[in-house]
This record gives structure tokens, C-alpha cells and sequence, in this order.
């Protein structure tokens, strides 16, 4: 046990989990994995790797189990005070003053455990703009690996004991008591997004403002440590902020991040990703394989999503809704939380349906535009032209489609102002045509009374 990382047996166990049920724990340090599978195996009575992996091939939800005692979730409010206390003095005012008035501001809490750090960014935010430009101005992300922690994270209630370290004043301010215990401050609780996300392995967030990822990374192995870093330097946007935790220290073989206050571990972006960086995100292939390239692409595409100017979702050929943009996200007010839902049951959805059958969109093959579709939103009536533009693999297998929403609102309202105004001008064309006419008739009338005016003088002359 001296070299736990060599031992055979513990390592089939972690590739069956990552084979079986795909959850990765390779990156986590084997020492710390090694104790917390042991005291999982001692509590029901397991002395072996060998026995428990065939243990949970027979016991599907002693996988639950066992990842509750692996990704063990310790946090509190306003964790080591004083580093909350630099960041609400020293950092977010240098956020605050990157921004235009009125700019959104994204904060990330990765590895958010049961939500007490995301609340604490919250009301810090909350507190430096006023809540209704809170409301108005943050989006929060909060992700976490563990399930049931993420549960307990978006239900917001916290018990007598869990509430300590919060400062009366806030905890009057942004949280109610019920019977239940404190239920954070509803309306702020509404911009965050929670979502399960694995830092080692998914597509990290973007244009993030201030990232927190507090007393993680001391669990993953240094490699893993290197990869995750590199992700979090592409979430950053350049002005953006690394929030660690106490114990921790960045490990990396280029100095990505430069520290802005080492001893509450408050980093910002230094160096620029290199093609090596890129290479780490994979640190298991071979650095003689092309997956730099794939990896870099994969990235830009990534981000070109995202960052569109007009909304785009894409749906797998199980009709479910694999992701979508910030322009829809903002337009059909989605969240992470209706990633794989039912495509049908979500708004864009429902519009789409209402045109056409998914079936007959998947058939096709080709890229179809619906022209002038008319949507009933909330406050007012809106106009699409829906792309929908079919994806496929390598060996041209369809894998699902991709849509695209452009807004032809303004366009409609043109338009109909246009035939307003062509409708009017030809209605002053008529009225100036019969004007023009009754002049006609007048100038007739005119040049006849002259003549008989002329002919009157003549005889009474002679």
C-alpha cells in the first residue's frame, strides 16, 4: 500500500466505473480515493477491491452510495471570512468598473457542493448593486459532479447550524425562516442556473466575470490539477477572476494565472493557452496523436455557439434538447435544467410543432427554412425565420439537427409600416387625382366664362 497508484486491483475497479457508468475518478489523488473507497467497503463489510467491484456489479445503488462518500461536499457560507472579505472590498469593485452600466456580470461556482458558495457570490453581488440591479444585471452558474449535492444546492434551505457563520443582518435581509429552515432570497435564487457538470471531462463555462472553484482541486492528481486550469483560463473572460480555496495552489508548467492576492488565493488570466495547454485537457493520449487540433477546433466551435448573435439549440435524434446558446437561453428563458428534456415540451419547441413535425424535420436531411413564424410571447408578438439544418458524423450518420432563430420582428414591423405608408400614398394619389380633376373642370369653367365674357363686351360694342 506504499504505492497505492500501482495497485491492479483498485485500478480495474476505477475502470469499471469509468467503462460501466461512465464516471471518471482517474484524476482524483489515489491516496484520498483509496481512503474513502475503504471506509465505503468497511460499512458493509467488504475487505477487498476484487469482492467490491463485483459487489457493484450486482448492487446498482450502491454506486449512489458509494460516489456520496467520494464526493464529499464540505463547505460553509462566507468559508475563511477574510477571503470574502477581500473579495467584496478588492475584487468586485475592479469587475463592477471593467463593465458599462448596464452589463451583464457571469459568475461561475464550480464544484458548488450544496450551494452555500454561490449564495455567499450572490449576496456579495447583491450587496455591492442594490438587489433589483442584481436581478437585473448577474447570471450564476453552479455546477457540481455530485447529484444529490446539487439538490440540496437548489433547494436553497439551510438549518440553524448550516446558517451560523452568515452575518445577522444578511441573513435577515436574504433569507426567510420557515419550517422547513432558511429559504434563500426567491427572486435573487432565480439567476442561477445549476447544472451537473464534471471538471474534468465537459466543456467548460464562458465569459465568466469571477470564477470560484474553492477547495476542489486538492483532490485531483496534478495532471488533472494542469487539465482543469487550462479550462478554467478558457471560461475567464480576460478581466475575470480565479477565486481558490485556502489550502490550495495552482500547479501548472506555464504560469497561466498570476496571483492578485496569494494569500486569499485570487488569481487573474496571465499567459496565453498554447497548443501544449490544449494538449493537457487530454492528458491520457499520446502527444503524438492529432488531438490537438480537434481539441482547439472543438473550442471555437464551442465558443462560436455560445457567443452567436442570434439564438441556436441543438436536438439529438431522441427529440431531447442537447443545448442551447445565450441568446436563446435569454429568449425562451431556458436554463441547464431543461438540457434533455423533451425538445416538444419546451417553447422553441412547442412554436416549432406547431409548423411542422419533428419526424418530418429529421427525414428531410437538408436544410429547411420556415419563413414568417409567429410567436405569442409574454408581452408582445414576435416573427422568426427558423433554420433547421441537419448534423452529421464522419460516416454521414444523421446524429440531430441544429436550430437556428432569427428575429424578423423588426423586419414585419417594417414592412407593415411600409404598406401603411403605400396604403396612404395611394389614397392621396386618388384624392390628388380628383383634385387635379375638379381643377381641370374649374380652368374648363373659367376659360368659359372668359370667352363668353369677351363675346358680351364685343356686341355691346358695336
Amino acid at each position: 500500500m506504499n504505492q497505492p497508484e500501482a495497485n491492479p486491483e483498485f485500478e480495474a475497479l476505477l475502470d469499471y466505473l469509468n467503462r460501466s457508468r461512465g464516471c471518471d475518478l482517474t484524476g482524483y489523488k489515489r491516496s484520498t480515493l483509496m481512503r474513502r473507497f475503504r471506509q465505503r467497503m468497511q460499512n458493509i463489510k467488504i475487505d477487498n477491491y476484487q469482492s467490491y467491484l463485483q459487489y457493484l456489479q450486482y448492487h446498482p445503488q450502491e454506486y449512489l452510495d458509494l460516489l456520496n462518500e467520494v464526493l464529499i461536499n464540505v463547505t460553509s457560507f462566507f468559508r475563511d471570512r477574510e477571503a470574502w472579505g477581500y473579495l467584496a472590498a478588492e475584487i468586485l469593485p475592479k469587475i463592477l468598473a471593467s463593465k458599462q452600466p448596464d452589463e451583464l456580470i457571469r459568475v461561475w461556482s464550480a464544484g458548488c457542493a450544496a450551494g452555500q458558495e454561490i449564495y455567499s457570490l450572490l449576496i456579495l453581488l447583491a450587496e455591492a448593486l442594490g438587489i433589483e440591479s442584481c436581478l437585473k444585471r448577474v447570471q450564476c452558474f453552479a455546477t457540481d459532479a455530485d447529484e444529490a449535492a446539487l439538490q440540496q444546492a437548489r433547494r436553497g434551505t439551510y438549518s440553524d447550524l448550516e446558517i451560523a457563520s452568515i452575518p445577522p443582518n444578511l441573513l435577515e435581509k436574504y433569507f426567510e425562516q420557515t419550517e422547513q429552515g432558511y429559504v434563500f432570497h426567491p427572486k435573487l435564487h432565480s439567476t442561477i442556473i445549476f447544472g451537473h457538470h464534471d471538471l474534468t471531462q465537459d466543456a467548460p463555462m464562458s465569459k465568466i466575470d469571477l470564477l470560484a472553484c474553492r477547495n476542489v482541486l486538492m483532490y485531483f492528481n496534478p495532471e488533472t490539477q494542469a487539465s482543469i486550469l487550462v479550462r478554467f483560463h478558457f471560461a475567464l473572460k480576460n478581466t475575470g477572476f480565479l477565486f481558490l480555496g485556502k489550502s490550495e495552489t495552482l500547479i501548472n508548467r506555464r504560469q497561466i494565472f498570476t496571483p492578485i492576492n496569494f494569500q486569499h488565493r485570487v488569481y487573474a488570466k496571465s499567459l496565453k493557452l498554447e497548443l501544449e495547454d490544449h494538449l493537457s485537457i487530454n492528458p491520457k493520449s499520446s502527444k503524438n496523436q492529432e488531438i490537438a487540433p480537434a481539441t482547439t477546433q472543438s473550442y471555437f466551435w464551442q465558443t462560436a455557439f455560445e457567443t452567436s448573435p442570434v439564438a441556436q439549440l441543438a436536438v439529438n435524434l431522441n427529440g431531447y434538447l442537447l443545448g442551447a446558446n445565450e441568446q436563446a437561453n435569454r429568449l425562451f428563458g431556458l436554463t441547464l435544467d431543461d438540457w434533455n428534456r423533451p425538445f416538444e415540451e419546451l417553447e422553441p419547441g412547442k412554436l416549432l410543432c406547431s409548423y411542422t413535425s419533428m419526424t418530418k424535420l429529421y427525414r428531410n436531411h437538408r436544410l429547411v427554412t420556415l419563413k414568417n413564424i409567429e410567436w405569442n410571447a409574454s408581452q408582445s408578438i414576435r416573427y422568426f425565420d427558423i433554420a433547421i439544418a441537419p448534423v452529421f458524423n464522419s460516416k454521414k450518420q444523421l446524429l440531430g439537427i441544429v436550430l437556428t432563430f432569427l428575429d424578423q420582428t423588426a423586419c414585419k414591423r417594417l414592412a407593415a409600416k411600409v404598406d401603411l405608408t403605400n396604403s396612404e400614398l395611394a389614397k392621396l394619389s386618388e384624392t390628388l387625382q380628383a383634385t387635379e380633376s375638379k381643377l381641370d373642370n374649374i380652368q374648363m369653367e373659367l376659360e368659359s366664362a372668359h370667352q363668353e365674357i369677351q363675346l358680351l363686351a364685343q356686341n355691346t360694342h358695336h
